[in-house]
């Protein structure tokens, strides 16, 4: 990343993050802010609850969701030599759905909830891999893709099941706007428990980046260069899926992040890993803050995150595909 371009993503950042803690229906202006922050003991209690309880908190997750996304996004379309490939490609946001899915409709806590979802996305791309040992005759990057497809399919039908298995009046509308993802039931304890595992995945995608472009090349020519492509694959898949699993968990299905954000930023540094993913961080954190501001703000009620991701990404992409030739 190039320094003037590096200095304009960090200024629209700051500034997305102003404006994600300014907006709202009860007003906060810098001054306040400026107050909550050196001293929180004097400040008004109301002010205090909204600043520390309310947006902090979504400020944080759509800050560290959309640069884990993004960065999962790069990684699995790097790794895949697929541009069409998106996080949740290997089956986990499906297996995460069906986790939080099975938790409603069994009236668990919020934190069994989550715990759910985390658990089914690594299952489901745990049984991917384990299946995928099973088709050593096929390129072992299609296999990954289609079963990762056929076994997320099989999840949508079980989600699909437990809703018309849930009562119509308390579990079958939890279970939807849950899928539909929103980021406004997310507290700092949920934080403290996502944050450390998502920088457990971005760390190794961040430290191996220049590696990324090894395994754009061909097996046999990355084998030959000295990599061991069955490792390294290994670890970016362990990671992304980790950095998905984690967002899934806590904040629902929130789609098109992961897939248009390594498109634009490509546009604007190239396919070298080692300036797309610190790019694709912090556009996707940009993305999904302002994308998460006008969810709650344009309307008298909330809009699904999801819904919004959808409406920007799926024109935009499409846009993208008619410019261009060639992604």
């Amino acid at each position: 990343m190039k320094y003037w371009s590096a200095a304009v993503v960090c200024t629209l950042l700051l500034i997305a993050m102003v404006f994600a803690l300014t907006s709202g229906k009860y007003p906060l202006n810098l001054a306040d802010i400026g107050h909550l922050l050196i001293d929180n003991k004097t400040a008004d209690p109301q002010l205090s609850i909204v600043f520390w309880q309310i947006r902090m908190p979504r400020m944080l997750a759509a800050v560290m969701i959309g640069a884990g996304l993004a960065a999962a996004g790069t990684a699995y379309q790097g790794m895949f030599r697929n541009p069409l490939v998106s996080p949740d490609i290997l089956g986990v946001a499906a297996g995460a759905g069906m986790g939080a899915s099975v938790a409603i409709l069994l009236g668990l806590s919020m934190l069994l909830i989550q715990s759910l979802a985390f658990a089914g996305g690594l299952l489901v791309v745990g049984l991917v891999c384990v299946i995928a040992r099973f088709t050593r005759r096929q390129d072992p990057v299609l296999s990954l893709v289609l079963i990762g497809i056929a076994v997320g399919t099989v999840c949508s039908a079980m989600i699909s099941l437990i809703k018309v298995l849930a009562d119509p009046y308390t579990e079958l509308p939890s279970i939807t706007f849950w899928l539909l993802g929103g980021l406004n039931s997310i507290t700092l304890s949920d934080l403290k428990i996502a944050a450390p595992l998502t920088l457990l995945g971005i760390l190794p995608l961040w430290l191996l980046r220049w590696r990324m472009n090894l395994l754009s090349l061909p097996d046999e020519e990355a084998s030959a260069l000295g990599v061991n492509v069955v490792r390294l694959r290994a670890v970016f898949i362990i990671s992304a899926t980790l950095i998905t699993a984690s967002a899934v968990a806590i904040a629902g299905i929130i789609g098109w992040v992961g897939l248009v954000i390594p498109h634009i930023c490509r546009m604007l540094t190239g396919a070298n890993n080692q300036r797309l993913l610190p790019m694709a961080m912090a556009t996707g954190a940009i993305l999904l803050l302002v994308t998460d501001t006008l969810a709650r703000t344009v309307s008298a009620v909330e809009l699904p995150l999801g819904i919004l991701t959808a409406l920007i990404g799926a024109p935009f992409f499409l846009l993208l595909l008619m410019r261009r030739e060639r992604l």
